[in-house]
């Protein structure tokens, strides 16, 4: 260790870490992402955080078509110096390669869904989604708390332009027919 009592890891090597670096520093917090070459450090989340989350992961399982699978607490590979980890995200089932996987590809990932907090909002609103859209992941939800309840804002990837255009913006109710079918009671929130 150099730098009085910090682990040399903290310092990045010349011209930043790359993807591969997660899964060799030792010791590295838990759900440390990636974000252009730099390493970002995950606050404990909020109850509403968690909760939201849960209730996603179940509905989605429930409705993902049986060529897919729902994954939390993976981080995706967008490119040599990116590596978010979103709140969750649907890949296909030829990605699951075994148990021990610590992430998967861009080209693999067909939604992801980051929940926003106090402390990645600027990360959760405008970095993240721009990467996403880079690496053309065609479906991104993102969740925002509002008067206690949540808000999920659904986008698309336009062709085009390479970049999310927003399809709806729900509140209690979550119905969309792409990715897939999909109808979630928000509501549902309020009993878990």
């Amino acid at each position: 260790m150099t730098h009085s009592s910090l682990p040399d890891w903290v310092f990045p090597p010349p011209g930043g870490f790359v993807a591969e670096d997660l899964d060799r520093i030792p010791d590295l917090p838990a759900h440390t992402e990636l974000i252009d070459g730099s390493l970002v450090f995950v606050s404990p989340q909020a109850s509403f955080h968690a909760l939201i989350v849960d209730l996603l992961v179940v509905a989605l399982r429930q409705a993902t078509p049986k060529d897919f699978r729902v994954r939390r607490d993976m981080s995706v590979i967008l490119g040599p110096r990116q590596r978010p980890e979103p709140d969750l995200m649907v890949i296909k089932a030829e990605a699951v390669r075994d148990d021990d996987e610590t992430f998967y590809e861009a080209r693999d990932v067909l939604l992801v869904v980051e929940v926003v907090s106090p402390a990645s909002e600027v990360r959760d609103r405008d970095r993240k989604p721009q990467l996403y859209a880079q690496a053309a992941i065609q479906h991104l939800w993102r969740i925002e708390k509002n008067t206690g309840k949540p808000v999920v804002y659904v986008y698309e990837l336009d062709p085009a332009s390479k970049t999310y255009a927003i399809t709806g913006i729900h509140r209690d109710f979550l119905k969309v027919s792409v990715p897939f079918e999909i109808a979630i009671d928000l509501t549902e929130l309020d009993q878990l």
